[in-house]
């Protein structure tokens, strides 16, 4: 018998409609409002300036360790604007941009990343889930809450982000597959920022594309210019009425760049080139969507630099709100509390030492 080609259900297609360079495809351009796409810029600026704050912190000894977010801001913002309060958010841990979108206080981040668990209280009326560190342990998590939405017959959409390097994690795979089998409304969206921490992206996957992945589970993939926040915008548009018209789950790739540390305990100067820093640096979301915006007038020079100065005051105001929470929360004595219902001698013991080696404040 001869061997047939079997053609799969879908394809992967790639998505850019505002370029590096500033050109515009306007066939393909969303129909956003000028008022909600002025929003999207602050909120990205803002998140870039969260950045730049939480790093001088850290630095200072004054915050714990955390997972910049700059150069990803047009893959969380571009996605997030697209969504209801109504519809679950699940992040991994770098999701700063998409937590400021949903409205996640800036204190609250601060104190999580100090070392506080009370800053990652998620308040019971929100659809968020808090950030999951163990790499695509979420992906699960968010194919359960969209079959819990499809259950109960609810209008709601879940979102999980990760990144390139969760697509070699089993939970990934597992998810993907409950999501297809299931048909769930859930948009996976893998940030390629091209690192998973030391490891590059062809050392990852070879896979000409990580979307394609999702074509093994039945399911609409695509691969999209991640700093191009137009195109995001679009593309989770498009899943997520997929999703909301009880067609099932869609893979989406953005295509981006990490262009700072991994996290404050890496150094990245040890394995990839400044060259390459630099080439990716030429495609930073932030000024590309701030260009086109200056061209369409939606925004002035002089209102940039209002809110950059009430940014400003924000983060700043936000850090000593954080301090002065701090004051007022319990110390580091806490962490013996909730193990035992009875504490036995060996942990009472450790208490004791930590206190009496000035460890009972945080």
């Amino acid at each position: 018998m001869p061997r047939n080609n079997l053609d799969p259900e879908y394809s992967v297609e790639y998505l850019s409609i505002l370029n590096e360079k500033g050109d515009l495809d306007e066939e393909l351009a969303p129909d956003i409002d000028d008022d909600l796409l002025k929003r999207m810029f602050r909120s990205m600026l803002l998140s870039r300036r969260f950045d730049e704050q939480q790093l001088q912190l850290q630095r200072q000894g004054r915050i714990g360790t955390f997972a910049p977010v700059k150069g990803q801001e047009a893959c969380q913002i571009g996605a997030m604007a697209v969504l209801h309060d109504r519809d679950w958010f699940v992040p991994a841990f770098r999701e700063f941009a998409a937590m400021i979108w949903r409205g996640f206080p800036l204190t609250d981040m601060l104190l999580h990343t100090a070392g506080y668990n009370e800053g990652g209280a998620i308040p019971k009326d929100k659809h968020d889930l808090p950030i999951s560190v163990p790499v695509a342990s979420q992906v699960p998590h968010a194919v359960g809450l969209g079959y819990a939405s499809q259950y109960r017959e609810r209008d709601e959409v879940s979102i999980v982000f990760f990144g390139d390097g969760a697509t070699s994690e089993g939970d990934f795979h597992e998810g993907m597959n409950f999501a297809s089998l299931l048909q769930t409304p859930t948009i996976f969206l893998c940030q390629n920022n091209q690192w998973a921490i030391s490891v590059p992206r062809e050392e990852q996957s070879k896979s000409r594309t990580l979307a394609q992945k999702g074509l093994a589970y039945g399911m609409p993939s695509l691969q999209v210019d991640g700093n191009d926040i137009l195109a995001v915008y679009a593309a989770v548009s498009e899943a997520a009425q997929r999703a909301r018209d009880g067609k099932g789950p869609t893979m989406i790739e953005c295509v981006t760049y990490r262009l700072g540390i991994h996290t404050t305990a890496d150094d990245p100067s040890k394995y990839r080139d400044k060259s390459e820093v630099e080439k990716w640096e030429k495609r930073d979301p932030l000024p590309r969507f701030k260009n086109y915006l200056l061209g369409r007038d939606l925004l002035s020079d002089d209102e940039i630099k209002t809110m950059e100065s009430e940014i400003k005051d924000q983060v700043e105001q936000a850090w000593k709100d954080a301090e002065g929470r701090i004051e007022k929360l319990a110390g580091a004595d806490v962490m013996f509390d909730y193990i035992y219902a009875e504490r036995p001698a060996y942990l009472e013991a450790q208490r004791e030492s930590n206190r009496s080696a000035g460890g009972a404040k945080r």
